[in-house]
């Protein structure tokens, strides 16, 4: 197999109603030679699924995280890269439940190709279906991000990003949980390498207002928190 320009990965956990279409949007974007999904620790078919639509899947067989699962994509990815002899031009993530918006992602890869940016950050349109929170996270991760590095991000948390090989390399290790993208844009910046926003219409699911999503949103503050703090960030300082 030639090698892939671009290269996806795909962390994801019981998203076997949106996978196949997310899978097939990515693989038919230009350049995107390889995806691989992360099953972090699915109770249904979203393995089965992803492979049927055409990705390498890797299953983690308990829940680890995001941050975990992205570092196993990465991992499985350099391993096919051994096999083909070079790495790809590009590293993109993307989330499992975009569905067909999907395709709307090129326009990450095209600013990290064409050398515009090493980091490219996916800002969403507003959500056909609104989500159950008060902004707490956003804004924390973006004032962390603004008072450590001097750049406010519009969409902090977005998980739709593009990375060339130096901004893979200055990411890594990934900070742990939800924290990973808080903390992708702090080390790509601090490397010395330029970030860049770029509006793509993307839909995907969100977490609503009951118990389930308020803890998914207590987790995320506690993530990108620590992310910040093991950063320099020191909120009980007066600016």
């Amino acid at each position: 197999m030639a090698p892939a320009r671009v290269a996806a990965v795909v962390p994801c956990k019981d998203e076997a109603d949106r996978i196949a279409a997310t899978v097939q949007a990515v693989a038919a974007l230009t350049g995107v030679g390889r995806v691989v999904v992360v099953d972090d620790g699915s109770t249904d078919d979203t393995s089965r699924v992803a492979r049927e639509a055409g990705a390498d899947v890797v299953r983690h067989e308990r829940n680890r995280g995001k941050a975990a699962a992205l570092e196993t994509g990465i991992a499985h990815l350099r391993a096919l890269e051994g096999d083909a002899g070079e790495e790809p031009a590009a590293l993109l993530f993307v989330d499992g439940d975009l569905q067909d918006t999907a395709a709307n992602l090129g326009v990450l890869a095209d600013a990290v190709l064409a050398g515009e940016a090493a980091m490219t950050i996916a800002t969403l349109p507003a959500q056909i279906t609104a989500g159950g929170g008060r902004g707490l996270v956003v804004r924390l991760a973006r004032d962390g991000i603004e008072r450590l590095t001097g750049f406010r991000p519009v969409q902090p948390l977005s998980g739709m990003r593009c990375l060339s090989p130096q901004a893979a390399t200055a990411a890594a290790p990934l900070a742990r949980g939800w924290g990973v993208e808080t903390a992708l844009t702090v080390d790509v910046l601090r490397a010395g390498l330029t970030v860049l926003e770029v509006p793509c219409e993307l839909q995907h699911r969100v977490s609503g207002a009951d118990w389930r999503g308020q803890l998914h949103r207590a987790a995320q503050y506690r993530d990108v928190w620590l992310a910040l703090v093991r950063r320099g960030w020191r909120p009980w300082h007066r600016a």
